[in-house]
């Protein structure tokens, strides 16, 4: 899925910002937690305050999260 996501973290370059957790990463556990994160891969749009608009878990294509970027980027 990594070169999915790179491709579309090029596409929204300057209008989606893209944060990248690793979960065996102890420095993002409290973020994780935040989150509610409970299994890899999983995806978050969030708005400019961090407020979750939406949440993916496992595979997702291409075209949903385009989808998603550009609904709340209207």
């Amino acid at each position: 899925m990594a070169p999915m996501v790179h491709g579309l973290e090029a596409e929204y370059y300057g209008r989606v910002k893209f944060i990248y957790l690793d979960a065996d990463d102890p420095r993002t556990t409290e973020f994780q937690r935040t989150l509610g994160f409970y299994y890899q891969p999983e995806f978050y749009v969030l708005d400019g305050n961090g407020n979750v608009l939406r949440k993916f878990v496992g595979y997702i294509s291409e075209d949903d999260l385009r989808s998603s970027f550009d609904q709340y980027l209207k």
